[in-house]
């Protein structure tokens, strides 16, 4: 029995200096998101509205219909149809947390919408968990000693490593579920033709943003955990954190495969052709949270912190992009006035997850115009002391 009481004594001692090591507050799970207000981390609420009116008044410019939203904006690529679900959006929302605790909110946070190319930073985070269970040796590692049955077959696609799907720059070559690598966010010049025959580059050298390989990814994941992506999610991260039941994470209609015996559907890494995470803000900005947290939530592992920096890291053929998060890095994606250590999850229509770890700040914004999310952070920042 005092066995038993010593070792629970320093589980607790160990859980507390966990947290406060953090400084963080974590919300329970499904409860109420406890606030302050701007003055008790001396923070300019005046600034701070500033930035919650820009957000509200710099709504995302397309049509509240998603389905017209995709079809028009991906007009170009040849053959593009939804193949997915489709949901009507919410207008703005969006939460910013300072340490854990809410201090500023605005519009639905509740409301479950489409999160678009936000998913691909969930998606990346269950490499990391497979990393961190010992399914993947490391990312360095060549995808063909995992997946065998002819997706990584071939002079080109048999030199992809985990970490060229990672940081899109694997110039994967070929089709899945009946979508062609090339057909997706083709170049600017040229025509079919050009793209069809257009040489291949060397994996690992030049960064390409395209669905067609984030679903590549998406599948080969699948194939090493043996079980749905929503299900490994839910059971290794979402229930951890305390998400909501409300999200779910959809894959194309078509895209199923028999694993172990079971059907077992694909889910896309983002929407433009339907599908991704449907989720709210507040299951958002827990999972941003926990990224704060360095992959602890209440004292808990979750997540490896050397899997965060990892996935933060530049590239080298993009230094504004890691493992499936973008990064405030100098290049063309820089936002002036804010710290290089930010990085964001961001999705079609103005969907993003920002983290700012020197002012343990996490934002989340739901359909703010694309092009304003520079300047809405800088706004945040003013406000800060």
């Amino acid at each position: 029995m005092l066995k038993n009481t010593w070792l629970l004594a320093i589980i607790t001692c160990a859980i507390f200096t966990a947290n406060a090591q953090q400084g963080l507050y974590f919300p329970e799970p499904a409860g109420d998101w406890a606030t302050k207000t701007p003055a008790d981390f001396d923070i300019s609420a005046t600034e701070l509205q500033r930035a919650v009116a820009y957000a509200e008044s710099h709504e995302y410019s397309g049509p509240k219909d998603l389905r017209l939203a995709i079809l028009k904006g991906f007009e170009r690529e040849p053959y593009h149809e939804v193949l997915g679900p489709v949901k009507p959006r919410g207008g703005p929302a969006g939460m910013i947390l300072k340490k854990g605790y809410v201090v500023a909110s605005w519009g639905d946070t509740k409301r479950v919408d489409m999160t678009f190319s936000v998913t691909k930073s969930f998606l990346s985070t269950l490499a990391g968990l497979a990393r961190d269970r010992g399914l993947i040796g490391s990312e360095a590692d060549l995808v063909s000693d995992y997946i065998w049955d002819g997706t990584f077959e071939g002079a080109h696609n048999s030199k992809i490593r985990w970490s060229h799907l990672l940081q899109q720059n694997s110039d994967w070559s070929g089709s899945l579920w009946g979508l062609k690598d090339w057909a997706d966010r083709p170049p600017r010049e040229g025509g079919v033709d050009d793209w069809k025959y257009r040489p291949l580059k060397e994996p690992g050298t030049v960064m390409e943003y395209n669905d067609v390989r984030v679903n590549v990814l998406a599948y080969s994941l699948t194939q090493l955990w043996r079980q749905p992506l929503p299900t490994v999610l839910k059971r290794e991260l979402m229930d951890p954190i305390g998400a909501s039941p409300s999200w779910r994470w959809f894959g194309y209609d078509h895209a199923w495969s028999v694993i172990d015996g079971y059907k077992v559907q694909s889910v896309t890494g983002g929407g433009h052709s339907g599908g991704g995470i449907f989720i709210n803000a507040e299951d958002m900005a827990r999972f941003g949270l926990l990224f704060l947290g360095k992959g602890v939530w209440k004292g808990n592992r979750i997540l490896s912190e050397s899997w965060i920096q990892d996935a933060t890291t530049p590239s080298k053929p993009n230094p504004n992009y890691g493992y499936m998060w973008w990064l405030n890095q100098p290049g063309d994606r820089h936002w002036e006035g804010v710290p290089e250590t930010v990085y964001y999850a961001a999705g079609f229509g103005g969907n993003f997850i920002v983290v700012v770890p020197e002012q343990e700040l996490v934002m989340v914004l739901r359909w703010l115009e694309p092009s304003e999310i520079g300047a809405f952070v800088q706004q945040v920042l003013k406000a800060m002391p």
